[in-house]
């Protein structure tokens, strides 16, 4: 017997997960993940705030970025949520109305755990760089590493790997240094 056909994940399907769940569509399977655990948390949170005050507020920094934490993004039949995303305002002057966005991001950046790490770096990350994003990061505060790529013709080149607790600067925010260690939960 055939197997019946499945049938590809919707945006209910998404709405009717319980509301500890992160849901995402990635080429029609819905993915599903908790929310972040404590050191997963804490490198987002302090990486928004290392990036976001000289790249969005322009505190210390050239300003001319939207830096978001967990944008829903729809593009082109995905539904992605990834832990930091950010938007050149020349790209996009003005933030949407809707719950969403339609707009590429310019830069995100998953913080890695084993529960996403997987789909993060197999499902994900090319999926973003086939959309046309121009730069990843990919956290993970376990082993505390920082890995950032640059979008060459749709396809990720690594551009640069740090690991533990010194002073970085990484495209495309390489205009401010700060401590990687601040990211990491002691």
């Amino acid at each position: 017997m055939a197997n019946p056909a499945i049938k590809p994940a919707t945006y209910e399907d998404i709405l009717a997960l319980p509301p500890n769940l992160v849901g995402e569509i990635v080429y029609g399977r819905l993915i599903a993940h908790p929310r972040p655990a404590p050191r997963h948390a804490r490198a987002s949170s302090n990486l928004g705030v290392r990036i976001g005050g000289p790249f969005d507020l322009g505190d210390g920094g050239p300003g001319g970025w939207w830096i978001l934490d967990e944008p829903e993004l729809h593009l082109g039949g995905h539904v992605l949520v990834p832990d930091l995303a950010g938007w050149r305002r020349e790209r996009m002057p003005r933030l949407p109305d809707a719950a969403w966005f339609e707009c590429v991001p310019d830069w995100i950046c998953e913080v890695l755990s084993p529960s996403t790490a997987r789909d993060d770096r197999a499902e994900k990350l090319p999926l973003y760089g086939s959309l046309g994003v121009a730069h990843a990061w990919l956290v993970d505060p376990d082993t505390r590493v920082l890995e950032a790529y640059e979008n060459q013709q749709g396809r990720w080149l690594l551009a640069q790997t740090h690991a533990g607790d010194g002073r970085i600067s990484v495209p495309p925010f390489e205009a401010v240094e700060w401590e990687l260690g601040e990211l990491w939960a002691e």
